[in-house]
């Protein structure tokens, strides 16, 4: 592992991929909790017409797909407070325009190919200095928001106690959704468009079949999300496998695991204590 990770390029993956980690496991516990695994996805897509743009107009893609997938995230928000569509919906929306657009730059582009695929499938081995810093700012603002945490687990568990008790709870979703907006554009240079949901949601996942405690449930996401991407890393060095997909799938791994192991080990448990 050592001699992996002595590499100047691999401790910047490393620093990259454990910062965007831990943004998508912390913000993860509340799309799986609140139900709102499809945002990610639906984000991941804004963030795509967001890339294809800045390559139409020749600058630097993620800084043009940053106020694009926020202003998205917020139309969303914006859209499901003032209308009575369902989430799904008003996502499975902006998703797909998203897309048309993201295409018709693309169409309006020549020689795009080799930008494009980056982006789609993650480059975390070309992470600069320039990315780490404005991941580590994301992650200051992240802890930040630590105070907010308990306010926003509350409106995840009873959202009419929370408004009625003068939480700003629709606030806090334009919040949280920008947050998840920020986080997604982060997370497009580590493990590209088409693997950010899984980043978002397969810890946290994870962790939910772990335990019933919310504050256990964030730390064990983080903690799955931390874990994954540095053995992730490690692995696809040695076995010459894309860095992203080798995280993704390890995550996936642990996901089975609990889906297998922990009902059984409830089962013969609960028989244990009974006999």
């Amino acid at each position: 592992m050592y001699e992996a990770f002595a590499l100047p390029f691999m401790q910047r993956a490393l620093a990259a991929g454990v910062m965007v980690a831990f943004l998508s496991s912390y913000y993860g516990a509340f799309v799986v909790q609140r139900g709102l695994s499809f945002l990610g996805d639906g984000l991941a897509h804004a963030a795509f017409g967001g890339v294809a743009l800045g390559i139409l107009l020749h600058r630097e893609p993620l800084w043009i797909a940053l106020p694009f997938t926020l202003l998205v995230s917020l139309a969303i928000t914006w859209v499901k407070h003032h209308t009575r569509l369902a989430s799904d919906t008003i996502i499975g929306v902006f998703f797909a325009v998203s897309m048309a657009a993201g295409i018709i730059f693309l169409s309006r582009t020549e020689n795009y190919t080799t930008d494009a695929f980056s982006y789609l499938f993650g480059s975390i081995l070309a992470v600069n200095g320039t990315d780490l810093r404005v991941t580590g700012l994301l992650v200051i603002l992240a802890l930040l928001t630590l105070p907010l945490w308990q306010r926003w687990a509350y409106a995840t568990f009873d959202r009419d106690l929370a408004r009625a008790d003068r939480v700003p709870v629709v606030f806090d979703d334009y919040l949280i959704s920008g947050l998840l907006a920020v986080t997604v554009v982060a997370a497009v240079k580590v493990v590209g468009i088409v693997l950010i949901s899984a980043f978002l949601v397969i810890p946290a996942a994870a962790a939910r079949m772990v335990t019933h405690r919310f504050v256990t449930m964030t730390w064990v996401a983080i903690l799955l999300g931390v874990t994954s991407a540095v053995a992730g890393l490690w692995g696809s060095y040695w076995l010459d496998i894309p860095s992203g997909a080798a995280i993704v799938m390890l995550q996936a791994v642990v996901f089975l695991a609990c889906v297998i192991v922990i009902p059984l080990q409830r089962l013969f448990g609960g028989r244990t204590r009974r006999g």
